[in-house]
């Protein structure tokens, strides 16, 4: 429990670095928020511009309009978009539900996929079918996903035009909606599980060689026993943290997914936002993704605690 206290204090203090941080990164952009709201080929006055900055808050000092950050926070009040002209919360959920869908079904498929694949590239890796998985797998993992968005594409939607190009349905049928999302979901799983299959195929290699293993061999269990009964288990623990982990990185990349393929979620969603230099929808947005990361970092903690009998000890 002491360690889980240390842990819950250490994520707190993170979230509270966060928010200061999604105060300072849009204000940090060159650019006047102001002058994008009302256009470039707009001549207004001064004393309009001026209204216009104290209408929107941007007059204050910035340690007032941080402080009046906060409050709102406390309140669980996110801001108003000046630029789309409706309040943050409703714009965000709005939105992610999207993102959420295509990421999540990407990360589960990426976990299962990289746990099975680095199992078998780890078990023998001195043969030509775990070294052909590797060099596949880390041709993917070094690939940024949205030039993996690009080539799939052109590919599949241009060239071959198996798949639409943009949005996320033509009818809001289950069928069309799977259509239009195919093509992102295996972009992100296929880098998910590229990641995954690079570290299960490492903890596999360390594991097989521990004395459990000998052992069970000793016993006279088969390669397949040993492999699925023993080893598959203790190797899999760093795939819970990576999966967290990944939750960050791949949401970051759907996001560039999203621009890509026109999909209207969260990424569209800051890309309108970062253009128009609409700061209370970045943070809010900013904040609403560095929340979820740390709720999945502090999930997969517990899970660790719970099915990893040494770490229990160590916490008591």
């Amino acid at each position: 429990m002491s360690c889980l206290l240390a842990k819950g204090i250490r994520y707190a203090v993170s979230l509270l670095v966060v928010v200061a941080l999604t105060f300072t990164l849009p204000r940090a952009m060159p650019g006047d928020p102001v002058m994008n709201l009302i256009g470039d080929d707009v001549s207004v006055s001064q004393a309009t511009l001026n209204a216009i900055r104290a209408e929107i808050g941007l007059d204050r000092p910035v340690t007032e309009q941080f402080a009046s950050y906060l409050w709102s926070l406390l309140h669980l009040d996110l801001g108003y978009s000046y630029h789309l002209n409706a309040p943050v919360a409703d714009l965000l959920f709005a939105r992610i539900g999207w993102t959420l869908l295509f990421t999540g079904i990407a990360i589960l498929g990426g976990a299962a996929i990289g746990i099975l694949a680095g199992t078998l590239a780890g078990w023998r890796p001195e043969t030509k079918k775990s070294h052909t998985m590797t060099l596949v797998a880390l041709a993917v993992s070094c690939t940024p996903p949205y030039f993996l968005a690009l080539l799939f594409l052109s590919m599949f939607a241009f060239r071959l035009g198996l798949f639409p190009f943009k949005g996320l349905y033509d009818e809001a049928t289950l069928g069309s909606i799977a259509h239009h999302l195919f093509l992102p979901v295996l972009v992100l799983t296929l880098f998910a599980a590229a990641r995954n299959t690079l570290i299960m195929r490492g903890s596999v290699v360390q594991e097989k060689e521990s004395l459990y293993a000998l052992y069970a061999r000793a016993k006279g269990l088969s390669d397949r026993a040993v492999l699925f009964g023993h080893v598959l288990k203790n190797a899999s623990l760093p795939i819970i943290t990576q999966i967290a982990l990944d939750f960050g990185f791949i949401f970051s990349g759907a996001l560039f997914v999203e621009i890509v393929f026109s999909l209207n979620g969260m990424g569209t969603l800051i890309y309108d936002a970062v253009l128009g230099r609409d700061y209370p929808l970045l943070q809010g947005a900013f904040l609403l993704i560095a929340v979820m990361v740390i709720c999945m970092n502090m999930a997969a903690d517990i899970v660790y605690h719970l099915v990893d009998p040494r770490i229990r000890r160590q916490g008591n």
